[in-house]
């Protein structure tokens, strides 16, 4: 056969596959729930089903990935209360179709009445539990402001409208998958012991799939934020009755607090792996900056060549995480109150330097490993959502109350958890909060101050061209679960939902242990690394990771995460 007729019949071949993919997946209307579908006009990833619809409907009503985005976080703080909310804060990466990028910190606060040793006893020690389960462990949330300033800037449809479906999920209910009411039921003592009296939170007998779970209070507060936007959240009722909720605990969140709070614009943290440019968060995120060290530290190893999970990436993988988190341990803090060497942290004779102390005959041990230095420098409950609309604008969302459930505590009236964010400040250096993380001066505890977050939403390019959206909640494994999850696309050739589904393990300084999931790593590869002395722990699920992949032909491709109930809707 001739070279033109060749030419032919491959161009034919791919015409026929592009038609048959519209009909079977890409007509608009049709949705997509983890089958593997690709769609053109756009696509939802997220936490719970319902969440999901709310925000597919903005994208076929004309919205933008924005206000789809903020549909999909209001109705999460309805239907995935363990991390979607009001009550917390997060962190936003936007991406036009253009290719113009922007960051939006809406992390918590410390209340004005904050003190750096707020959480220390007499002989200085830490307080047990302080920092979790009590009304002084939250932050000033910040949700409601971030969505609010998110919309003012890149929204398109009405912002009562994207409140509404929230409000629609509370009053009239919405039905429960199982782990929902696994979750519910798990918390039931706590949500009892914190919140005397009833709450819609505590079912007798306990709750199980299938029950519609009403919540007329939060219903009736995202109706004063659907007719008042800023003004529903931070003053008024809503506003009376937070106060009033810290006031009966001795909480430190005051009037004054509340319309103090504003989120903040940032520009986005930048930087290249091989043909990708990956586009992420600033501090107070150290996500942002860690997972571009992480990159660039694997970055000349043949890990193609050595394959998925397989000894020498795992260590090599390992050894990286290990260096990268001591480092986040003393630099990274809020960027307002703190100098953040970002610039030398990035520099890639700094992350060779800090490879270079690595051999592969045996693990380094944690003890041997100190942040590291360079001239001039002067001293696990979260949930995430990705969009992409039909003009290929990309957001990637990761929002949280910090632990499951956050602090537990319920604002009596309005009808939303509070976030237990202070314990993601360092209560005292070299002791680990919740997640084993240890942090030091940059991110102690200062009024007004945000605290240090392990989240890293992120947006990645290949050839000038819109290629990755992704995010992951996790605590401390946050940053690992999203530098994976890009390394099985772009290295092991991994679909976005096999990137997504995929076994994962974390390593983060200290403790000192290699976290496994069961059957991510064969029987002959653990026997290889602890024969090099890694201490091999086994772990429940790690992560759990929204993604939106674009494809060389123009299709988005999503991937959600099978250990919760994510889900990936398109059009």
């Amino acid at each position: 056969m001739r070279k033109s007729s060749v030419k032919r019949s491959i161009r034919l071949f791919w015409f026929v596959g592009a038609i048959i993919s519209l009909l079977t997946g890409c007509t608009k209307g049709q949705l997509g729930k983890n089958n593997g579908q690709e769609f053109r006009n756009g696509m939802v990833v997220c936490a719970y089903p319902e969440a999901a619809k709310a925000g597919l409907e903005v994208l076929q009503k004309g919205g933008t990935a924005v206000d789809a985005a903020i549909a999909v976080q209001f109705a999460l703080a309805v239907t995935h209360p363990a991390a979607g909310n009001i009550g917390g804060g997060g962190f936003m990466v936007y991406r036009s179709a253009k290719g113009e990028t922007n960051t939006l910190d809406y992390r918590e606060m410390a209340p004005a009445a904050a003190s750096a040793n707020m959480y220390l006893d007499s002989a200085g020690n830490v307080i047990a539990d302080k920092s979790l389960h009590t009304h002084q462990a939250s932050g000033v949330p910040g949700s409601v402001d971030g969505l609010v300033e998110a919309h003012k800037k890149y929204g398109k449809l009405k912002w009562e409208d994207l409140v509404q479906p929230a409000i629609n999920l509370a009053k009239n209910g919405f039905p429960l998958t199982e782990k929902l009411a696994a979750n519910l039921n798990a918390m039931q003592q706590n949500f009892k012991k914190l919140n005397p009296g009833k709450n819609y939170y505590l079912k007798e007998g306990g709750w199980k799939a299938g029950d519609r779970m009403i919540q007329a209070d939060l219903g009736a507060t995202l109706e004063l934020i659907r007719d008042h936007g800023r003004a529903g959240f931070y003053e008024g009722k809503v506003a009376d009755e937070l106060v009033a909720e810290m006031q009966s605990g001795n909480g430190l969140i005051t009037k004054a607090d509340l319309k103090n709070y504003h989120a903040v614009w940032r520009k986005a943290i930048t930087g290249n792996y091989k043909e990708y440019k990956v586009i992420t968060m600033p501090p107070p995120s150290s996500g942002g900056i860690a997972l571009l060290q992480l990159l660039r530290s694997v970055e000349k190893y043949p890990l193609k060549r050595w394959g998925y999970n397989q000894d020498s990436t795992v260590q090599l993988m390992v050894e990286a995480e290990r260096r990268v988190y001591a480092d986040r341990s003393k630099y990274l803090g809020d960027p307002d109150f703190y100098k953040v060497p970002a610039d030398s942290l990035l520099q890639p004779k700094y992350t060779d330097k800090r490879m270079k102390t690595f051999t592969w005959a045996k693990a380094t041990p944690s003890s041997a490993v100190r942040p590291g230095s360079f001239v001039g420098y002067e001293s696990d409950q979260t949930t995430h959502l990705t969009v992409v609309d039909k003009d290929g604008n990309a957001v990637s969302i990761t929002t949280t109350l910090n632990g499951s459930f956050g602090s537990g505590i319920v604002v009596k009236g309005a009808g939303f958890l509070l976030n237990n964010e202070m314990d993601d400040f360092s209560a005292k250096p070299g002791t680990p909060n919740m997640y084993g993380l240890i942090g030091g001066k940059a991110n102690a505890i200062q009024p007004g101050k945000r605290m240090l977050s392990s989240m890293t939403p992120a947006i990645l390019e290949k050839n000038g061209k819109l290629f990755m959206v992704l995010g992951t909640p996790g605590g401390s494994t946050i940053i690992t679960s999203v530098f994976q999850t890009i390394l099985n696309v772009v290295e092991f050739d991994q679909t976005m939902q096999q990137a997504v589904t995929s076994k994962r393990f974390h390593h983060q300084w200290l403790p000192d242990d290699v976290e496994v999931e069961k059957d991510a790593l064969d029987s002959t590869t653990t026997q290889k690394l602890q024969q090099k002395g890694y201490k091999i722990s086994p772990h429940g699920p790690i992560g759990r990771v929204d993604a939106i992949l674009k494809t060389k032909w123009g299709y988005y491709q999503g991937g959600a995460d099978p250990r919760g109930d994510d889900t990936k809707l398109g059009w």
